[in-house]
Parts: C-alpha cells; structure tokens; sequence
C-alpha cells in the first residue's frame, strides 16, 4: 500500500464513520450510549477472532505484554474521548458540534511538535485552512455556545490527538488485524463495566427487536470491525497528522445526510452560507494534503515540454 492508496482508504473510512448518525437512529435513545459501545464493541471482537484465530494468537505470542499494554491504552483513550464527545455534543447542534470535533485538526500538530516530533509546512497549511472552516461555521453562533460544552469537546480533542499519534505509531510495528480486534474486546469490556454502573439490567434493560438488533450488528461490522481495521492498516503509511486532515471530511459526509436524508433517518440540518464557507475551507484544506503539488507541476512542465 503507497501513500496515495492510504489517504483512499482513510477516505473510505471517513465515509463509514460518517454514517454512524444514521445507524444511531435506528437505534431508540433508551439504549445507552454505553451500552451501544459495548455490543458492538464486543461483536467486532468476536468477528475478528473468528476469522483471524490463528493470526491474533501468533501475533499477541510475539508481541507479549508490550502489545497488550499498547492495546490497553489506546482503549482507555478511545473510552475517553468517546465520552467526552457525547456528553460534549449535547450542547450544541448537529453541524456546529461536528466543525469544533475538527479541532483534532489544529490539536495533533502541536502536540506533535510538543513530542519533538517534525510537521511539514504542508501540513500546517491544511490545519489552518481547516481551523478557518471551523471559525466560520461559529459565526452567528457564539453568544449561544456553552462553555462547558465547549471545553469538554476540545478536552476530547485532545485526547483524540494523543489516541492517533499513538496508534499511528503502534500501527507500524503490530498487526493491525490483532490491534483492531484487541482494541474490540478491551473496549467492549470497559464500555460494559461503564454500563453495569449506571444500569445494571444491562441486556435485559434494552427492548429488543429486530431493528435493534440489525442495527447493533450492522454497526459491529462496518464501522467496528471493518472500518477500524482498514483505518489502522492505513495508518501504516500515513502520516498521524495527514490521517487526522482527513478524518475531518467526516463533517462534508455528515452535512451531505443531514442535508438530503430524510429528518426520520438524521437530525436535519438547513445550510446557511457560513456552514458552506467553513466546508469549503474543509475541503480546501484536504486537497492541501492529499494532493502531491509538486508532482502535478512536474506533470505539466513534462507536457510543456512535449508540447
């Protein structure tokens, strides 16, 4: 897989995640998030090892207690930021709380630099375009932005930052098959453990119903398993910071069904032309990273010349 063929599939991914709003709509708001987390959680976990039994087993045999420690973390910090987010979001509305989740965007660059860790100019152009995307889409909006609201996002931010800069960095030297799984049932377990305190029915608290129980399974699969283990082979030959630039597209994706589903599907949004200046600089900031500028100007000088 090349750089090119990464930032595809990180696109890929993106688009998956995007569809969780749908997904979780079909789901009644009786289930707690956290018991949502934990089934799908624990159902990936068990599609991975299913499949991939023998190649876990050997993985985890070399690997040792380094990587079950490795997977130990990033768990925690998946639990974290995922509950920073939902109780974050509830303050604000769909399209303003999906711009400020890009905050991750301007986060990761710093604390990379923190880390002594090199960022491109390429990439610092990306994340500022990409900040200028979030500013507009707050204006208007300020005065009625809860604080609390806000600074629980941002603390999710950067939880999330330190979460891909360490998966990116555990992605190159474990089997992202065996990273993803174990990622799975860790927090699939510690999601269960959040459930049990606050509900201790837990499975006999949910309704189910066949809708329920597709739309856990059909979560479990592409978004838990599929999505997450595409995203940390990905991870391999992508950059943390060009792999976060992109997971902002998520906010294109999430207006584009806000925008065209229908409102029993997603909570409908209604554009206004501040939302579509700050997608556009979005957008703009991602073709900053994806797109190989030197090449295309090499391309065309060839041409001139040929011409």
């Amino acid at each position: 897989m090349n750089k090119l063929q990464a930032n595809l599939c990180l696109i890929c991914v993106t688009l998956l995640w995007s569809t969780e709003v749908i997904i979780f709509a079909c789901i009644p708001d009786s289930v707690s998030p956290f018991a949502t987390t934990s089934i799908t959680g624990l159902i990936g976990a068990v599609l991975l090892f299913l499949c991939f039994f023998k190649r876990i087993k050997a993985e985890i045999k070399k690997g040792g207690k380094k990587l079950l420690l490795r997977t130990l973390l990033l768990s925690v910090l998946n639990c974290s930021y995922n509950i920073l987010y939902q109780y974050g979001l509830d303050f604000f509305d769909v399209s303003t709380g999906a711009f400020t989740l890009s905050m991750t965007v301007v986060i990761l660059p710093v604390i990379l630099l923190m880390v002594k860790k090199s960022v491109g100019k390429k990439t610092w152009i990306s994340a500022l375009l990409v900040l200028v995307g979030i500013a507009f889409s707050y204006i208007g909006k300020i005065d009625s932005v809860n604080l609390y609201g806000f600074l629980t996002l941002v603390g999710g931010c950067v939880i999330r930052a330190v979460y891909i800069i360490k998966l990116n960095d555990y992605a190159k030297e474990h089997d992202p098959v065996t990273l993803s799984a174990l990622i799975s049932l860790i927090v699939g377990v510690i999601s269960y453990a959040i459930w049990f305190i606050f509900q201790p029915a837990t499975f006999g608290a949910i309704e189910w119903n066949s809708q329920v129980i597709a739309s856990l399974f059909i979560y479990a699969y592409f978004i838990v398993a599929f999505a997450q283990t595409l995203n940390i082979f990905a991870q391999r030959r992508a950059t943390a910071a060009s792999a976060t630039i992109i997971y902002s597209l998520e906010i294109i994706f999430s207006l584009i069904w806000g925008i065209t589903m229908p409102a029993d599907l997603v909570d409908p949004v209604t554009p206004n032309v501040y939302m579509m200046i700050g997608a556009a600089f979005i957008i703009l900031g991602n073709l900053a990273e994806i797109v190989d500028f030197s090449r295309v100007k090499a391309i065309g000088k060839g041409r001139e010349q040929l011409g």
